[in-house]
């Protein structure tokens, strides 16, 4: 029942998460609901002993920590950090595309995903908006949330009978095949609103000065009737939909299942299982009143945007926000700049990042010593070529917090003749200099439009990074390297 009441939270929150910006969106809640106060990277900080705070950047990315009352500057941080992306196809710039009388939607592939399994499937849009907004005669532009919840759009596979080679190898051309249909152009046309034309605005003369602001000018960029769709959505009119990012989105809803209610069937398993975990578990370590009494150190949770696509940008965890973060704090607590660079060597990271659980289907896959299993708890990732950051020191400690509380734990290496994916963690370890240990959840069908993992290694995943929170100081104070 425990199990089920924790996979159940998950749930709450994968169904509230369509997008990297909705999952922020929802940590956000949380971690308000939960006592911690929102700050903001463009203003000073004012930071306390004993108290809990968090920022966004992008809002796809968040960072939140509790800060021990028994903290002082040089002391380390104890991490977590996961991923808000999901691979997805998201929207054109132009997405208006139409075809042999259908009204199609222009997509990008977003990671690397399994594109075959976005066929046939209901899928809708959601994503965030820039929305213009007149008052009193003066205007300004507001970040909006949006989110259509019924099924809008479809790409429809060939019939067997057209491509009767279809079954030795279904391969996907990615800018000819995965086009989703919103409508037919007659049906479109037949049902436009008399006020609407190709044009998104009232019909007044245009000197050109606005064009800048409206998303669609000419209606060249983006069908009408999707417009329309958004607008109903977020409570405005389409000329006032000045840009957006949105992506193609499966409606189906996340549940718990399978014959004994073991499973979780969701969509963006990778890395939403591990970024809910994380911070439920950062919430429940930090919300009892004398939770940070004795605690010397900063517990944090950073949930970064862009892993999918290799970390690089002002949100992802190849940017400095990891770096900015510790300092800020650091130098809240003590003007030395030094103390900085001793915070960092007191520091843990864990990287969690879902792992590969043995296929039944496919056992050849897996290293035959280690294979991971479903309800066996979080699986320690290891590579000799550095693609995961773990070694003998950062398991030592993953693994002795797992032994202290009976946490089931798992080790994962990647056969020799396989490429072996990478993770957050050698980015950040590298980049900032943190001890780092990767981890993950064993999961099926990573990528895959719907995922699956067990119910079980949601608790166990949670429990171990809650115990982390909660016992690392005492620990890490008992392990001597480079001395």
């Amino acid at each position: 029942m425990e199990s089920s009441a924790v996979a159940a939270d998950l749930v709450d929150f994968l169904n509230a998460s369509p997008t990297a910006f909705h999952a922020v969106d929802e940590a956000k809640k949380r971690l308000k609901s939960a006592g911690y106060v929102q700050i903001d990277e463009k203003q000073d900080w004012d930071l306390k002993a004993g108290s809990k705070y968090f920022f966004t950047r992008n809002y796809s990315t968040i960072v939140a920590f509790a800060i021990g009352k028994k903290y002082v500057a040089g002391n380390g941080f104890h991490i977590v950090g996961a991923h808000t992306d999901s691979p997805c196809l998201k929207l054109k710039p132009v997405s208006k595309v139409i075809k042999s009388g259908f009204l199609e939607v222009g997509v990008q592939t977003y990671g690397g995903g399994l594109w075959h399994t976005w066929f046939d499937r209901d899928l809708t849009v959601a994503g965030r908006m820039i929305i213009r907004n007149k008052k009193d005669g003066s205007e300004s532009y507001l970040h909006k949330l949006v989110r259509i919840d019924e099924p809008i759009m479809r790409i429809p596979t060939l019939a067997i009978h057209l491509e009767r080679g279809v079954n030795d190898g279904f391969k996907v051309n990615t800018q000819t095949h995965l086009l989703p249909v919103l409508a037919t152009s007659i049906k479109a046309e037949l049902n436009k609103p008399a006020s609407i034309d190709d044009s998104i605005g009232n019909g007044a003369p245009n000197d050109g000065s606005k064009s800048s602001k409206r998303i669609n000018p000419g209606g060249e960029q983006h069908h009408s009737l999707l417009l329309q769709l958004l607008a109903a959505q977020a409570g405005c009119e389409p000329g006032d939909i000045c840009d957006f990012e949105l992506q193609a989105c499966d409606t189906q809803p996340s549940i718990i299942a399978g014959a004994m209610k073991e499973f979780v069937f969701s969509g963006r398993l990778d890395n939403l299982c591990m970024s809910f975990c994380s911070l439920k578990a950062l919430i429940d370590a930090t919300s009892p009143e004398n939770s940070l009494e004795d605690e010397v150190g900063v517990r944090m949770v950073a949930l970064f945007d862009h892993e999918e696509v290799g970390s690089n940008s002002a949100q992802g965890a190849g940017s400095p926000v990891m770096f900015d973060a510790l300092s800020r704090i650091t130098s809240t607590f003590g003007p030395d700049s030094k103390l900085i660079q001793k915070a960092i060597q007191k520091s843990f990271l864990v990287s969690a990042d879902m792992a590969h659980a043995l296929h039944p289907n496919y056992p050849d896959k897996h290293e035959e010593n280690h294979q991971p299993k479903f309800h066996g708890g979080l699986v320690i990732k290891h590579n000799a070529n550095q693609r995961y950051a773990t070694n003998a020191i950062t398991s030592f400690v993953f693994r002795e917090i797992a032994a202290k509380h009976n946490i089931p734990l798992q080790d994962f290496v990647i056969r020799n003749d396989m490429p072996c994916g990478s993770t957050i963690g050698p980015i950040l370890a590298s980049g900032v200099g943190i001890r780092t240990v990767d981890v993950g959840a064993p999961q099926w069908s990573m990528h895959s439009i719907r995922e699956m993992c067990a119910v079980d290694d949601v608790k166990h995943s949670y429990e171990h990074f809650k115990a982390f929170f909660q016992h690392f100081s005492q620990l890490d104070g008992k392990i001597a390297v480079d001395i």
